[in-house]
């Protein structure tokens, strides 16, 4: 099968390679699904899982990606809950190989069904987006409704779904980003928008919830603009290491099957609207991640036609 490996972690996505890898196999409760379409966020070059297993051994060359969309060609000794033939989306393990390649082996818990009216594009753009933004805003920034919600990247792939389910929710939203993402930012439900470049954070006054994918300078100037009994969150990789100054609420962000049903429902019926940016095939990715030009939203990789 074709498959993007890397072997270099200081090479970035400069080192990525298209190659000829074996077919996975299904072991205990996995699943063998043929990938239609995979996401792909570049921070997890950097991620430590990428490059070592659990026991912290070596595990390159590997396969990176995690989120993807496909159908299920075999099961493992003890698999239940899922069939062949069964549309899917899901999030691989971050220590095993991942999506960008024609087949994956997969946990079937890490799965949910895929609906046959929702494309595998789509469906490859929600696990990491859909579920970083429920479980920072619903699981550990507690969000109720009537409260207000800083949203930092409100045009990206998780700050539109933020945006978006914050405003679901009853939440006044406030995006913020560069200039040039204003309206978009306002199109996904933002109630207003701060531009970083030349607008002044602090104008925002007291927030309830501030949910943050930039860190550094402005992680610890959202943070003063937090209410009593307020909340900022963050995403990081799996075994990064944490904030050492208890600014956070810090988490990874966990493969949870109902949590995406619930994600994927809202995209059927039209409460949520997914942020997908270039899409690309498997041949062609390489060149789009090492491109030099901006792309906004989420790149997906059209593994199959």
């Amino acid at each position: 099968m074709k498959a993007i490996i890397v072997t270099n972690q200081s090479a970035g996505t400069a080192g990525m390679t298209l190659v000829e890898r074996p077919k996975p196999q299904a072991a205990i409760n996995d699943v063998v699904v043929q990938v239609h379409a995979s996401g792909f966020v570049p921070t997890e070059l950097e991620w430590p899982s990428t490059w070592t297993d659990r026991r912290d051994q070596a595990r390159t060359p590997s396969i990176p990606g995690h989120e993807l969309a496909g159908v299920v060609t075999a099961l493992g000794y003890g698999t239940t809950g899922l069939s062949v033939g069964q549309r899917v989306f899901g999030l691989a393990d971050w220590y095993r190989d991942g999506t960008l390649a024609e087949y994956i082996a997969m946990e079937a818990r890490n799965l949910a069904p895929l609906p046959g009216d929702v494309d595998f594009t789509v469906g490859a753009s929600l696990p990491i987006s859909g579920l970083t933004a429920w479980q920072g805003l619903f699981q550990h920034g507690r969000l109720q409704a009537g409260q207000s919600v800083l949203a930092h990247g409100a045009a990206g792939a998780v700050g539109s779904m933020v945006t978006q389910l914050a405003r679901e929710a009853g939440a006044y939203v406030i995006g913020t980003g560069r200039a040039a993402d204003r309206q978009k930012a306002l199109d996904f439900g933002a109630n207003e928008f701060i531009d970083l470049e030349n607008d002044a954070l602090e104008d925002v006054g007291g927030v309830d919830l501030v949910f943050d994918v930039i860190g550094g300078d402005i992680q610890k100037r959202s943070a003063a603009l937090i209410r009593a009994g307020g909340t900022l969150v963050t995403v990081v990789g799996p075994a990064e290491a944490r904030p050492a100054d208890g600014l956070a609420v810090d988490f990874v962000v966990e493969s949870d099957r109902a949590q995406r049903s619930e994600i994927v429902q809202r995209v059927r019926d039209g409460r949520l609207r997914t942020n997908i940016g270039k899409v690309s095939a498997l041949d062609e990715a390489v060149a789009t991640f090492n491109a030099s030009e901006r792309h906004t939203g989420k790149t997906v990789i059209r593994v199959r036609p």
